[in-house]
């Protein structure tokens, strides 16, 4: 959802719909308040579908990051840090 263009067609949706309730009730102060509860209608539309975009973006992730590195229970439960075996290499001290 690109923002500018998502403006650019609620101002768009919101002058038909001025317009046409203008030719509908005749009323200036009719058209301007419906119009107005009209753009709040569709903002609170717009910003529970970024909403839901976000969170499942999130979720999406989180799936991800899980198939890549599956933890085990008894990984999470050890308590003693792990070690790292590093092969010898030559010219390096031996332990």
């Amino acid at each position: 959802m690109f923002a500018p263009r998502v403006l650019v067609s609620m101002i768009g949706a919101l002058a038909v719909f001025a317009i046409v309730t203008f030719i509908l009730t005749g009323s200036a102060w009719t058209t301007a308040w419906q119009t107005l509860v009209c753009a709040v209608l569709v903002q609170a539309g717009y910003f529970i579908a970024v909403l839901f975009l976000v969170a499942k973006e999130g979720r999406d992730r989180r799936n991800a990051t899980q198939r890549q590195s599956p933890v085990s229970a008894a990984a999470v439960d050890d308590k003693e840090p792990k070690t790292i075996r590093v092969p010898n290499s030559p010219g390096h001290f031996n332990s």
